[in-house]
């Protein structure tokens, strides 16, 4: 606990794992989710974790935290902002394929923010509340946008690294790794179909490749060696074994700069993130030498990039990469949440009396 933050309880409501989880689920909040909850726990805060133990229940893992079910006295309700998944999550509770995230959810936003005006943050991880939504508006509430670029009004949160990982990762030996594919993707194909075809099936007809992930509308590119879903456990050594990726974004994400856990992922692993030039300040992400225009750059570099494999100038550009991870480490970025939250639960006291 640093001298200028109290301690608190924090409700924290999260649709997805701590750990690996299982192999259905496109939950990328793996990643940085439990460093995220490890690091307010060693700042003093008290956790309580407001959805299902999906851990336990579904993983069948038990995990050292708590959960509960009902509304406990907490002093800052935080949520990874969930949305309607039609024939998901609108569907009356028990029906087939029902997830109850966004029943939950409202539940807890009805009990905390509306009813008890507790302080409330909502970390719009995948940039789908809409602008004018009226949470944006209320006193007691903060918006967070992973974008470099966020909705106007919003804080910035970043999607993290965890700490352990850029402090593990050793450019030298990362450069001097065995790497047989030149080039991977990995992760699902919502929404990404645009910047797939522009920047990686090209360079994918040319280079040793893997695309790992969901990818159920894959006619248009015969040449692409698609695997399917890996398990989480599985990513690292994906990227371990590939010289290159290419960070493609939705256009939801890359018209803000809003950039996915994929590149930490990748850059802790030495795999090299190429950056189309249609992402959002590009020039906070990664270095210009990683710049492509188009997909005839995305093939230049990577020829470059096959050239200099483990040589220094290879470890140079394996560290400059790390360095631009400073920004999204959790440390750093859980620093900014405490001062945030401390700040908002001060001047908006949780009320009423818990159920």
């Amino acid at each position: 606990m640093t001298s200028d933050t109290k301690a608190l309880k924090i409700g924290f409501s999260f649709w997805g794992f701590l750990g690996s989880g299982i192999l259905d689920t496109p939950d990328g909040g793996r990643f940085w989710r439990r460093p995220i909850i490890d690091e307010l726990i060693s700042r003093g805060h008290e956790l309580v974790l407001l959805q299902s133990n999906r851990d336990l229940h579904e993983a069948g893992h038990a995990l050292p935290y708590r959960w509960d079910s009902g509304f406990p006295d907490i002093d800052v309700l935080l949520c990874e902002w969930r949305w309607p998944l039609p024939g998901r999550n609108t569907t009356p509770c028990g029906t087939t394929g029902h997830t109850c995230d966004l029943h939950r959810q409202q539940a807890l936003l009805d009990h905390y923010t509306h009813t008890r005006t507790t302080a409330t943050v909502l970390w719009d991880t995948d940039r789908q509340m809409a602008l004018d939504d009226p949470f944006r508006r209320m006193p007691n509430v903060v918006v967070c946008d992973t974008a470099r670029r966020p909705a106007t009004g919003a804080a910035v949160l970043f999607n993290m690294v965890p700490d352990a990982l850029v402090d593990g990762a050793d450019p030298v030996k990362l450069a001097a790794a065995t790497r047989p594919l030149a080039l991977v993707y990995v992760g699902n194909q919502y929404d990404r179909d645009e910047a797939f075809e522009n920047f990686f099936a090209p360079a994918a007809a040319r280079f040793p490749h893997r695309v790992a992930g969901k990818w159920p509308r894959t006619e248009a590119w015969p040449q692409v060696n698609f695997t399917g879903r890996c398990p989480f456990p599985g990513v690292a050594g994906i990227y371990r074994a590939a010289l290159s990726t290419v960070l493609l974004l939705p256009d939801r994400y890359a018209a803000v700069g809003a950039i996915t856990q994929r590149m930490g992922e990748a850059v802790t692993a030495g795999c090299l993130p190429l950056t189309p030039t249609t992402i959002a300040c590009t020039d906070q992400v990664t270095p210009p030498v990683l710049h492509v225009a188009d997909r005839h750059e995305v093939i230049e570099r990577i020829e470059w990039l096959r050239g200099i494999a483990g040589s220094p100038e290879h470890a140079e550009l394996i560290d400059t990469c790390l360095r631009y991870l400073q920004p999204m480490r959790v440390s750093h970025q859980v620093a900014g949440l405490d001062r945030l939250i401390t700040d908002l639960a001060a001047a908006h006291p949780a009320g009423g009396t818990a159920r």
